[in-house]
């Protein structure tokens, strides 16, 4: 039996045990890949990194979206910017809003996820949805509409995906959000993207009204993996809405034990001086 390994620095990776390489293809964007895992489902992954492991995939989709949900009063409109594999649009529609908009560029990833793992488990077709193919970089920038929360599911903080992360970009974010908006990315691992996590906290610290970053084992990830939330407004990410979230079907995100996420290791709380 083969074995996949994704590597971090220091000698560190993630590995599964592979029964089979299902497919693999290329987009304009990158590398797709596609394998059955020993007991772990099946586990998509671009540019020879893990985006999720079928079996586990909602310990990342549900922290990165309930969270930012329930810290807003009245989410309507929900804007993704990546997530082409469509868990986290899934569980945006799992709350009664009104409108999610995606903005996904990569379509092959859409197709590809539709076809072979389809995650979404019928989100894209629902009327709610809106997808555009398109850079969400540039979506951002040139939008007229205004949106009450904003998910930021892109690769990791490093390389094409680093301007996702900039002071420029969520300053635009800031800008598309409502009166009282959040933001949400996911932000690298706790101990091998130290430098990224503190960079994109301080940058989104620098404009918006406050900040939060926690943490979540992630299978699949080097664990904990780090998101930060943006707040604009009269919003606090220490006071969800517990009754709304407990009507909210999870495996891993519990809405009554949310400020046990608000946890980062010592050193990453003294660099950030919090």
């Amino acid at each position: 039996m083969n074995e996949f390994t994704e590597w971090y620095s220091r000698g560190y990776g993630v590995t599964f045990r592979i029964r089979r390489e299902i497919l693999e293809d290329r987009s304009r964007y990158q590398k797709i890949e596609l394998y059955e895992t020993d007991g772990s489902g099946k586990m998509l992954v671009l540019d020879g990194a893990i985006q999720f492991v079928e079996r586990w995939e909602n310990t990342y989709h549900e922290i990165l979206v309930h969270p930012a949900i329930l810290t807003h009063p009245d989410p309507k409109k929900v804007l993704i910017i990546g997530g082409g594999d469509g868990g986290a649009l899934r569980e945006v529609l799992k709350h009664p809003v009104e409108k999610a908009v995606m903005v996904e560029i990569d379509r092959k990833v859409v197709n590809f996820v539709r076809k072979y793992i389809p995650i979404d488990r019928g989100a894209f077709d629902d009327q709610r949805t809106e997808l555009i193919i398109g850079d969400g970089v540039e979506y951002v920038r040139t939008t007229d509409e205004k949106f009450d929360v904003i998910i930021i599911d892109s690769t990791d903080p490093v390389g094409p995906a680093i301007f996702l992360f900039s002071r420029e970009f969520y300053r635009a974010c800031y800008d598309i959000l409502g009166e009282n908006g959040v933001l949400v990315t996911q932000a690298g691992g706790s101990y091998f993207h130290i430098e990224e996590f503190i960079k994109a906290y301080e940058n989104m610290k620098r404009e918006f009204d406050g900040v939060y970053g926690f943490a979540f084992p992630i299978i699949g990830y080097a664990p904990p993996w780090n998101f930060v939330a943006g707040l604009k407004g009269d919003v606090d990410f220490e006071n969800i809405d517990v009754a709304r979230g407990k009507r909210i079907e999870t495996e891993y995100y519990d809405p009554e034990r949310h400020s046990s996420m608000l946890f980062l290791p010592r050193f990453l709380r003294e660099r950030l001086r919090i």
